[in-house]
């Protein structure tokens, strides 16, 4: 079963749209969920009976709705790890022969932000089955490696295609942006 997620990707004119055919199509009490987008986002909409200031709860609040998008969060895939500059090598190669994007978190045992961010890219490595996800503990290879990749803050999420360097976040933001910019990352190169 799929866990749904807010996302800050919401469309006013589809909201509109949204809640309007929802107070339409739903009674008042109920509440219904309609797939837009594919599998990997919903529109859920909410329709309930609103009060007036001041007013008692029968005078004429009348029906309101609303939507939000909401992402399919799904399966989490856990990522390999790269402990070599070989392996980076493979990896590298193996995305430019199928001409996909590799996702690489430059990471460290010790960092907080890195740990917490882990599980999140899992995730996301769920929505993209495609796209390959690999970590990399900064403190377990050799400084070739680290300075292969431009590292000098963590945690930094690369994105290579082609066997070459395509785009960077470093992850000083709150979680639910560097998740976002990541997305947008695959999107863009996918």
């Amino acid at each position: 079963m799929a866990l749904l997620a807010p996302s800050p990707r919401v469309l006013c004119r589809d909201m509109c749209a949204g809640a309007r055919e929802a107070a339409a199509a739903v009674s008042s009490s109920a509440a219904a969920c309609s797939s837009v987008g594919g599998a990997r986002s919903s529109l859920a909409f909410g329709v309930w009976r609103g009060v007036r200031r001041g007013g008692r709860r029968g005078e004429g609040g009348g029906v309101r709705a609303a939507a939000a998008y909401l992402w399919d969060a799904s399966v989490p895939v856990e990522m390999d790890e790269i402990d070599s500059m070989d392996k980076l090598d493979a990896a590298l190669a193996t995305s430019a022969d199928n001409n996909l994007p590799v996702v690489i978190d430059w990471m460290a045992s010790w960092c907080r932000k890195c740990i917490y961010l882990k599980p999140k890219l899992e995730k996301i490595a769920g929505e993209y089955p495609g796209v390959r996800f690999y970590f990399v503990d900064v403190n377990k290879v050799p400084q070739a490696l680290v300075k292969r990749g431009n590292i000098s803050k963590m945690p930094t999420i690369q994105l290579w295609k082609d066997g070459e360097w395509k785009e960077e976040v470093i992850g000083g933001d709150k979680a639910w942006l560097v998740m976002d910019h990541v997305r947008e990352m695959i999107q863009k190169y996918k």
